[in-house]
């Protein structure tokens, strides 16, 4: 029997992006990185592992698995947990685009950098609503869209935007409706600004220490504190590194 034989995709490549052996990248490797950006572009949202495979022809989800771990390791994209489109093309791996394509999708538009080399500083950033209890922040369910951002908006690398539901730190000037730029880590230091998790509750609040315990503290005076206790189901899910206003999207 001849093996099947699948049609090659031809890969949409965008005018100046970065040249296949300039960066590390096997041609197939380069294709699906662009592939990857070009359907959070048009789509709002990375693709899964089957819809890679599908676009290419693979056998199996898992030939796609091992294209974006052969990516990951070469710094081109991150592969974030928990989330079946968990993948963040990196800025310096990112096809370049033109004015046109670095606004955000679903009829939202934002300024673009700042003229130069803006492009080499692009970010995806999928945009994370109201957090279901118990589930990952980076849940597919909870991706309202990916926006285009420039890395020197923040002071430290986002991994996504949160949008920031109520008024607990009002006084921070962190509004409802605002969209925090949040780098996930597990780990953060006393006076930071956190996304928490709480038994099946996320958070954000200011990151305190209160004798043996963590507090997490509110900046409004109509909001209590949350005092950690021991044996509580406390993480932290990332670090506030930057703030989006909506009202300069709209």
């Amino acid at each position: 029997m001849q093996p099947t034989q699948f049609p090659q995709r031809r890969s949409r490549r965008v005018a100046g992006a970065t040249d296949p052996a300039a960066d590390g990248l096997t041609p197939r490797q380069r294709e699906v990185l662009d592939f990857i950006a070009g359907h959070a572009r048009d789509h709002g949202v990375p693709p899964t592992r089957a819809e890679i495979a599908r676009a290419f022809g693979f056998r199996s989800a898992n030939a796609a698995e091992a294209h974006l771990r052969a990516l990951a390791r070469k710094g081109a994209v991150q592969l974030l947990d928990g989330s079946a489109r968990g993948i963040r093309v990196l800025a310096a791996s990112a096809p370049r685009t033109n004015r046109a394509e670095q606004a955000p999708v679903r009829g939202r538009s934002l300024e673009p950098p700042a003229p130069g080399d803006g492009e080499l500083h692009l970010l995806y950033l999928p945009l994370v609503g109201r957090v279901a209890a118990g589930s990952p922040i980076l849940a597919q369910e909870h991706v309202e869209a990916v926006y285009p951002a420039d890395a020197r908006w923040f002071a430290r690398r986002p991994d996504y935007l949160l949008r920031v539901r109520g008024w607990s730190m009002r006084d921070a000037g962190i509004y409802d409706g605002d969209l925090l730029a949040v780098q996930a880590v597990r780990e953060a230091r006393p006076g930071q600004t956190v996304v928490a998790r709480l038994g099946d509750e996320v958070t954000v609040k200011r990151l305190q220490r209160d004798g043996a315990y963590w507090r997490l503290q509110a900046a409004n005076p109509e909001v209590s504190d949350i005092i950690v206790q021991p044996g509580d189901a406390f993480a932290i899910e990332g670090v506030v590194v930057g703030l989006l206003r909506a009202q300069g999207w709209d």
